[in-house]
């Protein structure tokens, strides 16, 4: 049917989206991101192996390492006719309208400031458990990474205090050993953005609970942090934005409409929940959220494989996984087959 080609993907959606890809008959062409050359290079090699065993043509799948500019290449070429890219709103905002200048197709998976909403029923030891999951786990670097916890007033106290003490527990170190939720963040650029992130915050009123010294570990090359827990006076400008690194912003809210507008009050619109007992408020939040993923008494982030993934507004609206999804990988086609020797024409039109 064509060549996908699928950048600066993280593995899990590179694994749905090839299989996929190849299920419907599709080769694929992956241009990963150039800060995980050897992590693309293993995934590569398990797929061509998984290949030979069974017997299928190996060269179905190609690696292809570069920088931007290899990524522009598979943009512009028009022998790619489903460009599948997961990344950032800016990188989107570029794609996007390159390939429909050529008439060619876009899956576009981009950013994810998701919320989760506590109510005053919610099962608190349940939500620390979700919520310290989302917002810690793999340092924050997660499309569906929790971002901005917004809690009932009556309950905001009594729930910080409680995150704040699972937050000094978090154990940092290298991610392969056993119990460790928090590795590092991928380099010193997100470091920094993480850094500024935190002083602005304290600009806009925020006071740091807790959270967001470095570990030294292993040198001065790697950047280890422990995950920042920040209580803001309302949803700024730098709530707003999605900050690619363990932050979570505690805001409150007094009214469950009030709640359910901070979690649409953003550009991205990828994955939200809300842990409440309570059926009625759970019904309204799924009904009101905007984002393509609404969980009830689970966090934003682990529980998406299987599910139609994606997201609405500046997330791109694509989905990855799912029952439907794919029917993005394929081609629409109209076939009429005549097996008679007659040809009747319409409007009764004959031919003398």
């Amino acid at each position: 049917v064509g060549v996908i080609s699928a950048f600066n993907f993280p593995v899990a959606v590179w694994a749905w989206n090839t299989a996929i890809a190849l299920v419907c008959g599709d080769t694929v062409v992956w241009k990963p991101s150039e800060t995980t050359p050897l992590t693309a290079l293993a995934c590569h090699t398990l797929l061509r192996r998984a290949a030979l065993e069974v017997g299928a043509d190996p060269q179905v799948h190609q690696l292809v390492q570069g920088d931007a500019t290899v990524g522009e290449a598979l943009v512009d070429d028009p022998r790619v006719a489903l460009l599948s890219a997961t990344g950032s709103v800016r990188m989107g905002g570029i794609v996007a309208p390159r390939v429909a200048a050529r008439f060619g197709r876009c899956l576009l998976e981009l950013g994810g400031n998701n919320a989760a909403i506590v109510a005053p029923s919610a099962d608190l030891e349940l939500a620390v458990r979700g919520i310290v999951f989302a917002a810690a786990g793999t340092a924050g670097q997660r499309c569906t990474t929790l971002r901005r916890l917004i809690v009932h007033s009556s309950i905001a106290d009594q729930l910080v205090e409680r995150l704040s003490s699972a937050y000094n527990q978090l154990p940092v170190g290298n991610p392969l050993d056993d119990g460790v939720l928090v590795g590092p963040l991928i380099n010193e650029r997100a470091y920094t953005a993480m850094q500024a992130a935190l002083l602005r915050a304290q600009d806009e009123g925020g006071e740091i609970v807790c959270g967001g010294e470095r570990v030294e570990l292993i040198g001065s090359e790697a950047y280890y942090v422990r995950p920042a827990l920040v209580r803001m006076p309302a949803q700024t400008e730098l709530v707003r934005e999605e900050t690619f690194a363990p932050i979570l912003y505690v805001l409150t809210y007094d009214d469950l409409d009030e709640a359910i507008a901070l979690n649409n009050g953003v550009t991205q619109g990828l994955s939200s929940a809300i842990f409440t007992l309570d059926q009625r408020e759970a019904e309204q939040f799924i009904a009101g959220s905007d984002c393509g993923i609404a969980n009830v008494n689970i966090g934003t982030s682990g529980a998406e494989i299987g599910g139609a993934f994606g997201g609405e507004k500046n997330t791109g609206g694509g989905r990855e996984s799912g029952s439907d999804s794919w029917k993005a990988y394929m081609r629409r086609a109209t076939n009429t087959i005549n097996y008679s020797t007659e040809l009747p024409l319409a409007q009764g039109i004959h031919f003398g």
